[in-house]
């Protein structure tokens, strides 16, 4: 029963990574050029307002520098480099650098949660990056110093956001929502100073501009955030790294849609292989078990 409520939970939470799949194909066809402080603060700050004068409820106490933390590395740090990699990387090698993010989150989620690390999680991410690299890297692709360091740079703060999550739990009586805007709001304010100082903002923005902004704010923050705290609640850290992988087969699969790109007979056995990695993941427990909601609750109340 709690191993189908759990797939069931990883199912609904690999809905955001699917989502974020497809900022690449946004950042390229939509927003303006080179813009990554741009594109990350309008993606968190708006989206993060909204919810924080939708629920009113701010942080108590300590949780005033628990959410910054949280905001950054979920959030704020993690926006910037993806944004820095998109611009500066093609997506295949983006994707491909990105997929060391599962082997930081074993590392991290063994020393912090006490999770076990099991062969099966070791074999899943050697055949994970082997699908991602089967997936979406070409021969032609470019290699940029500065975009690969963004890439691993997001995957270390992405990783390190989610195990501090879990380690520090959602506090009691503040709903998911909440959670979600705490860290979208930390997140953007983090940026907005170097926004202006480092970037500043274009001379004008046309409706495409806005057309890829308003979708980055309403799916990329407000549901894909929302969809994914609700699953470091519910699975594994670990579990939730492989889900990650849901991006680049959905990024992949709508540049085949939109940009006319090519599938090779490579390209469904990276995506084959990149499925049976995340399932298997998903299927193999670590030591600590997920907790129900109402034991998750109690731990809040007494802690």
């Amino acid at each position: 029963m709690k191993g189908n409520r759990l797939l069931a939970d990883s199912a609904i939470t690999a809905l955001a990574p699917m989502i974020w799949g497809s900022t690449y194909i946004v950042t390229t066809q939509l927003l303006p050029p080179d813009r990554p402080l741009l594109a990350s603060v309008v993606r968190a700050l708006p989206a993060g307002l909204i919810l924080l004068l939708v629920g009113r409820v701010l942080p108590q106490g300590l949780w005033w520098w628990r959410a910054l933390v949280l905001g950054t590395l979920n959030i704020g740090a993690f926006f910037f480099l993806l944004f820095l990699a998109a611009y500066k990387l093609p997506g295949g090698v983006a994707a491909l650098v990105g997929s060391v993010q599962p082997v930081i989150m074993l590392g991290l989620a063994a020393l912090v949660l006490g999770d076990k690390i099991r062969l099966p999680h070791v074999l899943a991410c050697f055949a994970a990056t082997t699908g991602v690299a089967l997936l979406v890297l070409k021969a032609t692709a470019a290699l940029d110093v500065v975009g690969v360091v963004a890439a691993i740079g997001g995957a270390v703060s992405m990783a390190s956001g989610v195990v501090l999550t879990k380690r520090w739990q959602r506090p009691a009586g503040v709903n998911v929502l909440m959670f979600t805007g705490w860290q979208l709001t930390a997140g953007g304010l983090v940026l907005l100073p170097a926004l202006f100082l480092l970037e500043g903002l274009p001379s004008s923005i046309n409706g495409t501009n806005a057309l890829g902004f308003g979708y980055l704010i309403v799916f990329g923050s407000l549901v894909g955030y929302s969809v994914w705290f609700r699953g470091t609640d519910r699975v594994p850290a670990i579990g939730l790294s492989f889900l990650g992988f849901c991006s680049p087969i959905i990024a992949t699969v709508l540049g085949f849609v939109f940009l006319g790109e090519t599938l090779s007979f490579l390209q469904f056995v990276g995506a084959a292989i990149l499925i049976g990695a995340i399932l298997l993941v998903q299927l193999t427990p670590t030591r600590k078990p997920v907790l129900d909601e109402p034991v998750r609750e109690l731990q809040r109340t007494t802690s």
